[in-house]
């Protein structure tokens, strides 16, 4: 199953960004999952600089214009996997496939990498936005 991470913190920072000081249990009811979970993946955009909470108060901020964060920036900051795909481990050596399977694929699946990250550093969380409020 693919890690469902990166949405969740682009619906977090989207409704951060509509609705500043928006609490984790009323982000949690958006999201549909426990409050939480939304702790942990805030804790860790903030940890990147990108969501900011005051002690005291309810709720958390983006640091910055959300014309100024890309999808990028979130990714990295709640991707725990470096690489989107990796090769697994110890494939036979004595095998004529085995011998050669990561490195044929490893250049491949940083192409992937690469192209992905690309797409995701050119769309920002005020494209998302404005595609939500169509």
């Amino acid at each position: 199953m693919i890690n469902t991470r990166l949405s969740v913190a682009i619906h977090i920072m989207s409704l951060i960004a509509t609705y500043p000081r928006i609490s984790s249990t009323e982000i949690a009811n958006s999201v549909t999952t426990n409050p939480v979970v939304i702790r942990r993946i805030s804790s860790e955009l903030k940890k990147a600089a990108l969501v900011t909470a005051q002690v005291g108060i309810s709720g958390f901020s983006l640091t910055r214009d959300p014309k100024d964060i890309t999808l990028l920036d979130i990714y990295k900051a709640v991707n725990i996997e470096k690489e989107l795909f990796s090769i697994h481990e110890k494939p036979n050596p004595a095998c004529p496939v085995g011998k050669k399977i990561q490195g044929t694929l490893d250049v491949t699946f940083k192409n992937v990498q690469l192209a992905m990250e690309n797409e995701l550093n050119n769309k920002t969380l005020q494209a998302v936005m404005d595609d939500l409020f169509i």
